[in-house]
């Protein structure tokens, strides 16, 4: 199972979130590059990006920002996952040139299919995740703003059958507030749908990591807010996983 610490990024800053909701804003660092390489350092492997003013979509200024990150943390040597505002071929496309290893497509992925299908054609399932953020098992999409107006089930089986392997599940009810990940949701997706899931959303302690880790359809897990307060060490986390 793939530990993915988190990096998301807000006008060029490391945040983080409650529920998603961009009036609950933590800073916790200014030079993503100094996160990046603390990860590194601890043993990490991956490392999961988002820019968050693209998925709100509110500030181009602020994402242009973000994604003129993307390549220095790239280049710091750990395989990125890369979501937030990716919403066509081109974005995909530049995001994989400045060397991302995953692009994660969210509310296109909802709102425009066939360009999943296209997208996993053209870079292939190993390229191209998909976000389902999800809140009492709907769907939400522009940041979580908005209601996708369908339930994670359905749109995880619809998403297999159009050649999608792998699959970031949020529980927004959990997200950033260390309330513990929503397991059983993930499992319930992964086993509903025959997706590979990486759950996401509170995760607050090596115990939460545990739940998920002998759990077959569960691919990984992301940690934000617990490695930033310190809730979890991520050496001895990794140390403890293998």
């Amino acid at each position: 199972m793939n530990i993915y610490p988190a990096i998301d990024l807000r006008n060029g800053q490391v945040v983080r979130l409650k529920y998603g909701d961009p009036n609950q804003q933590t800073v916790f660092e200014s030079d993503p590059l100094k996160v990046a390489r603390r990860w590194a350092e601890a043993g990490s492997e991956w490392l999961h990006v988002v820019n968050l003013d693209g998925a709100f979509g509110d500030d181009a200024g602020a994402a242009a920002k973000n994604r003129s990150l993307l390549k220095p943390l790239c280049e710091i040597g750990l395989r990125v996952q890369f979501g937030g505002g990716v919403r066509s071929m081109n974005d995909i496309e530049a995001a994989l040139a400045l060397g991302v290893e995953r692009v994660i497509l969210g509310t296109v992925a909802i709102e425009q299919p066939e360009i999943v299908v296209e997208a996993i054609k053209t870079f292939g399932a190993e390229h191209v995740i998909i976000g389902l953020d999800a809140r009492d098992g709907q769907v939400k999409t522009r940041g979580w703003q908005s209601d996708g107006g369908v339930d994670v089930i359905s749109i995880g089986r619809q998403l297999r059958s159009s050649g999608v392997d792998i699959v970031v599940h949020t529980d927004i009810g959990r997200d950033g507030v260390l309330s513990g990940v929503n397991a059983a949701a993930s499992i319930e997706l992964a086993r509903a749908t025959g997706l590979k899931v990486i759950a996401s959303g509170g995760v607050s302690s090596i115990e939460d990591v545990r739940s998920l880790k002998n759990q077959p359809e569960i691919e990984g897990v992301i940690i934000g807010r617990a490695l930033y307060t310190g809730a979890i060490d991520l050496h001895n986390l990794l140390i403890q996983l293998r």
